[in-house]
C-alpha cells in the first residue's frame, strides 16, 4: 500500500463551515431518496441506501427525516421524482472534471451546469470524454491511530490501499466493500472522519501555478454550491503550499 496522499489534491472537497447547514442536509436527503428508490427500503440488500443513511447520520441528519426520505424513494410518501445525471467537462489547465447531479429538470441543471463551466474558464464535455479517467471506489478516512494497526486492520477487511494525509489515514476499497471496511475499523476502535463512495482519478493534472490553481478551484466551489450538485470529482494535483496561498 501506497504511504503518499493526494486525497487533499484529487477531489475538491469543501468543509462543512463553507456549507449552510440546510444545503447539506438537503443534498445528502436527496442521496437516500434517489438510493431507496433504486434499491428498495432494506438496507440489508441495499448496500448504497445502507452508505447513503450512514452518510447522514454523520452529518446529524435527523433519523425521522432520512426515514421519511427513505419512504419517500420507495413510494409510500408522496415527493418529487429526482434522477442522476452526470456531466463531464475541463477545468482550465486541462484538468478533468466530473458533476454528479440528483435533478427534478435535466434540462434546467444541464443549462446551469454548462453555463457555471463558461463563467468559471471551464468547458462542458461530451459524455464519456473525462469518466475514463476516473473509478469507483470506497473512501474511508481515518481520523487518527497507528499506522500499522490501520493498515492491519484494513488488509484484513478488503482495503486495496491506504495512505496519509497528515494525521489521518485514507484508505480505499470496492465499493461494495465501504459498508464492512467502515465496520472493521470502527470495531478496531478507530474514529472515522468520513466513509463515502467516490471517483477517484486515475492519473493527475501536476497544477504549480497558483493562478491557475485559484482558477480551478473556483470554478469546483461555484459548481459544488449548485443546489442540484451532489459530488464534484477532479484530477488536478496542487501543491500544499499553494493551496495554503489560496485558502490562506
Amino acid at each position: 500500500m501506497s504511504g503518499h496522499s493526494k486525497w487533499a489534491t484529487t477531489k475538491y472537497r469543501k468543509g462543512a463551515q463553507d456549507k449552510a447547514r440546510a444545503k447539506l442536509f438537503a443534498k445528502l436527503i436527496r442521496q437516500v431518496e434517489v438510493a431507496a428508490r433504486e434499491g428498495g427500503s432494506d438496507m440489508n440488500a441495499n448496500s448504497s441506501l445502507r452508505t447513503m443513511y450512514q452518510k447522514a447520520r454523520d452529518a446529524s441528519v435527523p433519523s425521522d427525516t432520512i426515514d421519511r426520505a427513505i419512504k419517500r424513494g420507495t413510494g409510500e410518501l408522496e415527493g418529487v421524482r429526482y434522477e442522476a445525471v452526470n456531466y463531464e467537462g475541463y477545468a482550465p489547465s486541462g484538468v478533468a472534471v466530473i458533476v454528479e447531479t440528483l435533478t427534478d429538470n435535466r434540462n434546467r441543471t444541464g443549462a446551469d451546469v454548462r453555463n457555471l463551466f463558461t463563467r468559471n474558464g471551464g468547458s462542458l464535455a461530451e459524455p464519456g470524454s473525462v469518466s475514463w479517467q476516473f473509478e469507483r471506489k470506497g473512501v474511508v478516512v481515518v481520523a487518527d491511530g497507528d499506522e500499522e494497526r490501520v493498515m492491519e486492520v484494513a488488509t484484513e477487511a478488503g482495503a486495496e490501499d491506504l495512505s496519509q494525509d497528515g494525521g489521518r489515514f485514507v484508505v480505499t476499497c470496492a465499493p461494495n466493500d465501504l459498508s464492512a471496511l467502515r465496520g472493521a475499523l470502527e470495531a478496531a476502535g478507530l474514529s472515522i472522519e468520513s466513509a463515502e463512495l467516490s471517483l477517484e482519478p486515475s492519473s493527475t493534472v501536476l497544477v504549480e501555478n497558483e493562478a491557475e490553481a485559484k482558477r480551478i478551484l473556483r470554478l469546483l466551489e461555484a459548481i459544488d454550491d449548485h443546489d442540484d450538485v451532489q459530488a464534484v470529482h477532479a484530477n488536478y494535483d496542487i501543491a500544499d503550499e499553494v493551496l495554503a496561498g489560496f485558502y490562506g
